[in-house]
C-alpha cells in the first residue's frame, strides 16, 4: 500500500512518516515544496538512517496551492493508482500570519488537496490535521462532533483553519475521513525534542530573556487552563485511528484531558529556568502595550498573539478521544511531570538560530 503526505519535512509530518516507517509502510510519497527540497532531501536521508531498511520515501516536488498539487502528469497519475492513505497536514501555522498567506495555503491549499483525493479510487482513510483552536473565541466546553463558527477569531490562522476544516467536513460521507484537532503542540515527552521554538516556547524564550532580572513577574491574571499537547501523543494517536475501522468520519480532539491552569505552568517554567518562583504581576493591558511595539517582541522572542491564550476560558471535550483509543494504550503525558526534557532541550539548544522563529 502506498502513503501519501504533505507538510514534509515539517517537525510533525517527519514524526508520522518516521513512525509509518517503523510501523512496515511499503511506501511513502512526500509532498515537497521546490524551495525545501534539499531541506527534505537531508531529513529523508537521515530517517532512513534512523529507521533502516531500503528507500521507501519518494519526494515529490509539489504545490498544494495550484492545481493537481502542482505535480508533474505522470506523477500526478501514479499516486492517483497507488495511494490508499493521505495525510494532509501542511498548513501555516503561525499565529502571526497575514490573512492572504493563510487562506491562500490553509484553506485553496485544503481545497485543492480535497480535489485530488477525491480522484484516488483506492483510498482507504485520509487523515485531515485540523487544530482545536477552530473554536476562535468560542468559550465554555467544546466539543469534537461540534464546528460552529464563533462570533469571532484570535487571529488569521484560527479563522483559516475553521475554513478549511468545513471544506473536509463536507466530505464526510463521501470519502472516509478523519479530523484530528491537536492541542498546542511542543516537543517529545521523553526527550524534549522539537525542531523550533514556538508555541508554549515563547512564555521559556521571555522568561530566558528577562531571568537577570531582580524579579520575573507573572503577565496580567488568569483564571485559564492551557492545552499542551506533545508531540509523541499526537503522532502515535493520530496513527492508530488511521487504521482503526471506528474512527472514520470522526473529528478527533487530540488535547490534554487535565490541562494545567496558564499560571502555574507559567511557574512551572520560571522555577525550571531559574530556580526560583515568578513574584509580581504586570497587567495585562501594559503587556499587550509593550507587545504591540515591535523591537520589544523581538527583545522578548514572543508573538503578541499569544497573550490572547492567557486569559480565553474554554475545554475541550476529549469524548471522541478516549473512546477510540481506550485499547490502545496511548495516553497524553503529563505536562508538568514531563516539563524538565522540554526545559532540558530548549536550554542546550537556546543559542542555535535555527530554533528560532522570525517575530513579525
Amino acid at each position: 500500500m502506498a502513503v501519501f503526505v504533505t507538510g514534509f519535512p515539517g517537525f510533525l509530518t517527519s514524526r508520522i512518516v518516521k513512525q509509518l516507517l517503523n510501523r512496515g509502510e511499503e511506501k511513502i510519497f512526500a509532498l515537497v515544496l521546490q524551495t525545501e527540497w534539499e531541506k527534505a532531501e537531508r531529513r529523508m536521508e537521515e530517517l532512513l538512517i534512523e529507521v533502516g531498511g531500503s528507500f521507501r520515501i519518494e519526494l515529490v516536488v509539489g504545490d498544494i496551492t495550484q492545481p493537481d498539487l502542482g505535480l508533474d502528469q505522470q506523477t500526478a497519475q501514479r499516486l492517483k493508482d497507488e495511494v490508499e492513505f493521505v495525510w494532509h497536514l501542511a498548513a501555516i501555522y503561525d499565529l502571526a500570519v497575514p490573512q492572504d498567506v493563510a487562506k491562500k495555503v490553509n484553506v485553496t491549499g485544503t481545497e485543492t488537496v480535497n480535489a485530488f483525493v477525491r480522484q484516488l479510487p483506492k483510498l482507504k482513510r485520509y487523515m485531515y490535521f485540523s487544530t482545536a483552536y477552530v473554536a476562535g473565541r468560542r468559550d465554555g466546553v467544546l466539543r469534537e462532533d461540534e464546528l460552529i463558527r464563533p462570533k469571532s477569531f484570535k487571529n488569521h490562522y484560527e479563522e483559516t483553519k475553521f475554513e478549511a476544516e468545513l471544506l473536509v467536513e463536507e466530505l464526510k460521507g463521501e470519502l472516509p475521513i478523519t479530523i484530528i484537532r491537536p492541542g498546542i503542540v511542543r516537543g517529545d515527552s521523553v526527550t524534549g525534542e522539537t525542531i523550533k521554538f514556538d508555541g508554549p516556547y515563547f512564555f521559556l524564550i521571555m522568561i530566558d530573556r528577562l531571568r537577570k532580572l531582580p524579579i520575573i513577574p507573572y503577565v496580567g491574571r488568569s483564571y485559564s487552563t492551557i492545552n499542551v499537547v506533545p508531540v509523541d501523543y499526537i503522532v502515535n494517536a493520530s496513527i492508530y485511528l488511521c487504521y482503526l475501522e471506528d474512527a472514520e468520519n470522526h473529528t478527533v480532539h487530540l488535547t490534554d484531558p487535565r490541562p494545567y491552569p496558564v499560571e502555574e505552568v507559567y511557574r512551572a517554567m520560571v522555577f525550571g529556568l531559574t530556580g526560583k518562583p515568578p513574584t509580581g504581576r504586570i497587567p495585562l493591558k501594559m503587556a499587550r502595550a509593550g507587545l504591540s511595539v515591535k523591537s520589544i517582541r523581538s527583545l522578548l522572542g514572543v508573538e503578541q498573539e499569544t497573550l490572547d491564550y492567557l486569559t480565553w476560558n474554554a475545554n475541550f471535550d476529549t469524548s471522541n478521544a478516549e473512546r477510540l483509543l481506550k485499547d490502545s494504550g496511548i495516553e497524553c503525558a503529563d505536562f508538568l511531570s514531563t516539563m524538565r526534557p522540554m526545559i532540558q532541550f530548549y536550554t542546550a539548544n537556546r543559542n542555535k538560530k535555527e530554533f528560532f522563529i522570525e517575530i513579525k
